[in-house]
């Protein structure tokens, strides 16, 4: 290891202790962080409406609460942005992070409050390379430069004292100057509006520098590794930063690039996931293995929701005490930027409780029952994963969406591809595909059973580059803006191939 990771790791050694904590005193931690909640925010509009300073139990809290979407919080949150204050939270939000989460989704402004910078997104940086080198002794992530990929911030334009943007570019524009000397690019490049502009200058400045790092969106670091590769003229990312050693990733799953970006780092570059959303910091990987622990002390109270309440006018929640591996659970969180009992949209999958690990199944909206075969995103990623293994190809993104009952009757799964390398032969490629989702799903495979109700998924490939040009043209570049993998209509889907035909067929 070298001196400077060496010395952070001795720094950090009371903080891992903490952590370890985490599995014997989980609940224990939650409820102070409820406690602290409940306090901080007892004083707010909120706070007063649903009595936040005579609860004193985790159960009274939901059952005085209510279970919130965004469009619940949203007059809340304009309120906020015209200047007003201690509505949601005890203090002036001046930063608001720009979500979509879907590329057609209208946008969602997620309150940032100082309080959530240094406790929550901070301190789970802070975390984060502790845990990586904890399990990785001999690192030298800290000798060299880190890039760290993000988007760009904005006054907002009724009220300039306050901004909004990616919450990786308030991260950025509020890092404190140690925590500056290690990340490239500059914050005037890291910071651009204009997205293909930033990724040129990010190739340019970090062509000669000593990359050990990179953090950010998979999806868009391929796109920056690829501007790298051409800029250089090399083969390989290795012969450019030699070392290179590990990519922090999340936002969407990693499955469906693990091997493109593979070929790119190379087989020993080791691939570190993280949750960290607009709304917090939630998960980190723990270990070499995949699967994510939970951060339990950083400001956010967890409630964790049985998919077969998802829906009901006054669902049924459970804590951390109370959940199960094994079974996904929609979450409901409480933050110390004023979110109460929010439901965040994602769906996770506990795989141990000692210590609370777990995965990101999927989103509450995004998976696909029209036809009573529950299909979640973390099905479909994993046997795409595994045709593409199979068969040699490669995929750059791709979506998924029913197709009703046609001129044949024919109900079934339309999957729109984008391979960077197809496979040799299509039909192999689907049929590996639908034996997986089988193999994974039961209801997929009842369904599918005999071709009674759903026949066999039909690939489409689409010219490579087709869902770049596509975000695009709706100025929804950048890492918040995501592909939607899976949905019960076929809103995105036509949108995607009406604009793939269309390119196809402008005048040359």
């Amino acid at each position: 290891m070298a001196l400077i990771d060496s010395f952070y790791l001795r720094l950090m050694r009371k903080r891992l202790r903490e952590i370890d904590d985490f599995a014997v005193h989980a609940e224990d931690i939650q409820r102070e962080q409820l406690s602290y909640l409940l306090a901080q925010g007892a004083h707010t509009e909120y706070g007063k409406k649903f009595g936040f300073g005579g609860i004193r139990s985790a159960e009274q809290f939901s059952q005085n609460v209510p279970v919130v979407s965004y469009q619940e919080l949203q007059p809340h949150v304009e309120r906020l942005m015209q200047g007003e204050h201690h509505l949601l939270w005890n203090e002036k939000i001046k930063f608001f992070s720009k979500s979509s989460g879907t590329t057609g989704a209208q946008s969602k402004y997620i309150p940032v409050s100082r309080q959530a910078l240094l406790q929550c997104h901070y301190k789970g940086g802070r975390d984060l390379f502790a845990l990586y080198l904890q399990a990785n002794p001999k690192s030298g992530v800290f000798s060299g430069q880190n890039i760290s990929m993000g988007g760009s911030l904005h006054p907002w334009k009724s009220n300039p004292n306050i901004c909004c943007g990616d919450v990786s570019a308030i991260i950025t524009s509020q890092l404190p100057f140690w925590a500056e000397l290690r990340r490239t690019p500059r914050r005037s490049i890291a910071l651009m509006d204009e997205w293909e502009s930033k990724l040129r200058l990010m190739a340019q400045t970090t062509l000669r520098q000593d990359i050990r790092s990179i953090l950010g969106v998979p999806s868009w670091v391929m796109l920056l590794l690829e501007k790298v590769l051409a800029l250089s003229g090399k083969e390989s990312i290795r012969e450019i930063w030699p070392n290179f050693e590990v990519f922090v990733h999340g936002g969407v799953s990693f499955l469906p690039y693990a091997q493109p970006l593979k070929k790119l780092l190379g087989e020993d570059c080791r691939f570190w996931e993280t949750y960290n959303a607009s709304e917090g910091f939630f998960g980190i990987q723990y270990g070499n293995g995949s699967d994510l622990l939970l951060m339990l002390d950083y400001g956010v109270y967890y409630e964790f929701m049985p998919m077969e309440e998802f829906g009901k006018p006054h669902p049924r929640t459970i804590g951390i005490g109370q959940v199960e591996t094994g079974k996904q659970y929609a979450l409901v969180i409480s933050t110390n930027a004023g979110l109460w009992r929010y439901l965040i949209g994602d769906t996770v999958v506990f795989t141990s409780t000692r210590p609370y690990l777990f995965k990101i199944s999927g989103r509450t909206r995004h998976f696909i029952n029209t036809f009573g075969e529950e299909l979640i995103v973390d099905n479909a990623d994993h046997a795409l994963a595994d045709a593409c293994a199979q068969t040699q190809s490669e995929i750059n993104e791709y979506t998924v969406a029913p197709v009703f009952l046609d001129s044949d009757n024919c109900a079934r799964h339309q999957w729109l591809v984008e391979f960077k390398r197809k496979p040799a032969d299509m039909a192999v490629f689907t049929d590996i595909l639908d034996r997986k989702l089988k193999e994974l799903n039961s209801d997929y495979g009842a369904k599918r059973y005999n071709n009674l109700i759903l026949k066999m998924p039909e690939i489409v490939s689409l010219p490579e580059g087709t869902f770049y040009a596509w975000l695009k043209d709706k100025g929804k570049l950048g890492g918040q803006h995501k592909v939607p993998r899976l949905s019960n209509d076929r809103q995105y889907a036509d949108e995607i191939l009406n604009f793939a035909f269309r390119k196809n067929h402008e005048p040359a």
